[in-house]
């Protein structure tokens, strides 16, 4: 969020860059301030510039079996670009080139302290804390090619946010906190996030094998069953559709569906 307020005490990138006291420090003097108004403000993606923004796929059974893929032994991993990324209540843009536009809610992971070859015992403290994320995959672009990378990039595609979470304000890791997506009020994927097969732990330190993680990074912990490929007759995004993911104790990502302007 941006605002020319005073009260403001500046955007989460720049507070998580100057570690978890500057939010504790934030958040006390936005208690203790006059009521901000609302209308200052345009809300945005939490975290607007990550350095790297990996995906994990195929992270619940139930999805791996639903899927054309046997279950990995360790994280599908892919990124996401920053440029595929928009706010809640911000419209998520069917291409005109497909008509497979899909949803996958998930919940995000954000770091928070930098490291590389992270123990697993440790790894939940390089957690800042949690957010949501659609992760809309264009199907036939996706399948393309044994990399997924094209159809989980298209523009305006990837939603996310608006709430971030605290560590501290959530169960260890995370768990055990119910996900669902509603597609126009229905429920389309319902679970927990101990069903995650790496959980948040495991994937910050099996990730830190290989790569730095930074401060702001986003690690989008993969999605359940119920997605629109899978289903019959297959169900996939319109233009007029509203989608929603909500995460227990994190909040709720809504966002239109329309379709590319020529």
């Amino acid at each position: 969020m941006y605002a020319n307020q005073e009260g403001y005490p500046g955007s989460l990138d720049s507070l998580l860059c100057r570690g978890q006291g500057a939010i504790e420090r934030a958040a006390t003097v936005l208690m203790r301030s006059a009521v901000l108004d609302p209308s200052a403000f345009r809300v945005s993606v939490p975290f607007h510039r990550p350095s790297k923004i990996i995906c994990v796929g195929l992270n619940y059974a139930d999805h791996t079996k639903e899927s054309p893929y046997d279950q990995p032994d360790y994280p599908t991993l892919f990124p996401r670009f920053t440029s595929s990324l928009i706010a809640d209540g911000e419209a998520i843009v069917r291409p005109n080139c497909s008509v497979q536009l899909d949803f996958e809610g998930e919940m995000v992971a954000v770091i928070g302290k930098k490291g590389r070859h992270i123990p697993k015992d440790q790894a939940l403290n390089h957690v800042a804390g949690y957010s949501l994320f659609n992760d809309g995959s264009v199907r036939d672009y996706q399948f393309k090619s044994p990399q997924w990378t094209v159809g989980k990039n298209f523009d305006a595609t990837g939603a996310f946010g608006p709430e971030f979470v605290t560590a501290d304000e959530l169960p260890p890791g995370a768990k055990g906190l119910q996900l669902t997506t509603r597609l126009n009020g229905k429920v389309m994927q319902k679970a927990n996030t101990s069903d995650m097969l790496f959980d948040v732990a495991s994937l910050v330190s099996i990730i830190s094998e290989a790569i730095t993680l930074e401060v702001g990074d986003l690690i989008v912990t993969g999605t359940p069953a119920g997605i629109g490929y899978a289903r019959d007759p297959k169900v996939f995004m319109k233009a007029g559709d509203v989608c929603e993911v909500e995460i227990e104790g994190i909040g709720v990502l809504r966002n239109p569906i329309v379709d590319e302007e020529c």
